[in-house]
């Protein structure tokens, strides 16, 4: 029995539905996330690149 013959009897197609409802699902999640997000949070970590508080208590000198 050659590796082609074992390969195509097993039922592989299972795997790519399960990424795809996998990768939907998590999407679906992280889309609710941003819509749900308030403006004013969102105003707030757009500016954290650019705020100088330190965040390290030791920086605080």
């Amino acid at each position: 029995m050659r590796l082609t013959d074992v390969m195509s009897s097993m039922d592989l197609a299972v795997y790519p539905a399960l990424a795809l409802v996998l990768f939907t699902g998590v999407f679906a999640l992280v889309a609710i996330r941003v819509a749900r997000t308030r403006r004013e949070e969102a105003a707030r970590w757009s500016s954290l690149p650019l705020d100088e508080t330190p965040t390290n208590p030791e920086d605080r000198r």
